[in-house]
């Protein structure tokens, strides 16, 4: 009784105008990873070095709020990374933003920061209304030399690079070099005292929107966060952690799934719901090696499957499985038995009931007559990743009174 009174009196004791610090959640996020250590000018991995270089780069908002923070990441960094001063606002077209919306960002007050290698930092928040679906700009001045090694390479997003100078705070950059990957960039996140979550997407190349058309945004979880906000749902927000080439497994391309787990979806600011959509690339690599060692079977996915479901259940959150679309007469080596495994992987996640739930993608975009293979109006071409009208009709497909489901 004793302590159940000082608790009361404790509450009591709070002052009146005392509030919980706001909730944040990410509106936009990318998974970054390391670029290849040093490619040759020529190549198409090749990574350019900046020093006195203004970066502008274009992100597309799906919830919006009355306040922002941007997060920065030098985590694969050779050297520190120090940004001399940074700015956000409203895209206006190209590298113009409108300048009534520009708004300086500092780092615990400073207008300059400096992330040494393997950093992660958060900026102050920042008193701007961020419209939902909407392009924001983030300038950066890198003022000190450094390679772009920490980067997400399939932006698929026009971003610009001025010539020597900081630029931040022009309402227009004249480009000296456009780009089409978020550096340095990790998220944008906002304030919105309406929303009820956060829905992160991770996968491979499928949900990274390869194939799908530059600077239009339509990937499959673009396709679903306007949905749900065009709908009488709760609001959420939806972030995409999908890597090209990435495996469940093993680093095919960027950390593995099971590698990245925390940092791209358990660690995301508002987090509450998880899609999975990842599996193809272990299945497919392993057909290119010599080494029976690679070789990956459907139980071996399912293995990662269910140590990511724990993971997620841990944290409570609501875990969804997608099945694996189709990969017949894809441009890259496979066998019979390739598919055998896809088939017997999506059959586990449909039966099991492992995953709070299932999307099925597969059933979405198959061709009856010929199930191994995407409906022609679905592909784009190289038989393995979805065309627009393909990443349109899986975002469409989703069920959205699926994320109403909480844990307790």
């Amino acid at each position: 009784m004793r302590l159940a009174a000082s608790l009361f009196l404790a509450l009591l004791a709070l002052p009146a105008g005392a509030q919980q610090p706001p909730r944040w959640l990410a509106t936009w996020s990318t998974a970054n990873y390391a670029a290849t250590a040093a490619p040759p000018r020529d190549s198409v991995d090749y990574v350019p070095t900046y020093v006195d270089r203004t970066i502008r780069q274009i992100v597309r908002t799906t919830i919006g709020g009355n306040s922002v923070r941007i997060r920065l990441t030098n985590e694969y960094g050779e050297r520190p990374l120090i940004i001399g001063a940074a700015h956000i606002a409203l895209r206006d077209s190209g590298a113009t933003v409108r300048s009534s919306s520009d708004k300086a960002i500092t780092f615990s007050g400073s207008r300059s920061v400096t992330l040494r290698p393997g950093a992660i930092v958060f900026s102050d928040p920042v008193n701007f209304h961020i419209p939902a679906l909407t392009d924001l700009a983030v300038s950066l001045w890198v003022k000190d030399t450094i390679r772009a090694t920490t980067r997400h390479p399939l932006g698929l997003q026009s971003n610009y690079v001025s010539a020597h100078g900081d630029f931040t705070a022009a309402a227009r950059l004249i480009p000296d070099t456009t780009i089409a990957q978020w550096l340095w960039l990790a998220g944008v996140d906002v304030v919105n005292a309406k929303a009820t979550g956060l829905i992160v997407t991770i996968g491979n190349s499928i949900t990274d929107g390869y194939r799908s058309t530059p600077d239009a945004n339509r990937r499959w979880p673009d396709v679903l966060a306007r949905r749900l906000l065009g709908s009488s749902e709760s609001v959420k927000a939806v972030v995409n952690a999908g890597i090209s080439g990435n495996g469940v497994l093993g680093p095919i391309a960027g950390p593995s799934a099971l590698a990245r787990f925390d940092r791209d979806v358990l660690m995301q600011p508002g987090v509450t719901h998880v899609i999975v959509l990842e599996g193809i690339n272990d299945l497919t690599r392993g057909t290119e090696s010599a080494d029976p060692r690679n070789t990956v079977s459907a139980q071996d996915i399912i293995f990662g499957y269910r140590q990511l479901i724990a993971r997620a259940h841990e944290r409570g959150l609501v875990i969804y499985g997608a099945t694996l679309t189709p990969i017949g007469g894809m441009n890259r080596p496979t066998t019979p038995a390739t598919d055998v495994k896809r088939r017997a992987v999506n059959a586990w996640i449909r039966t099991s009931g492992a995953f709070d739930d299932v999307i099925d993608f597969d059933a979405v975009t198959r061709d009856p007559e010929q199930p191994d293979r995407f409906l022609p109006a679905y592909d784009s071409g190289d038989h393995l990743h979805p065309s627009d009208a393909g990443y349109k009709a899986m975002g469409e497909a989703i069920d959205l009174t699926l994320f109403r489901r909480t844990r307790q």
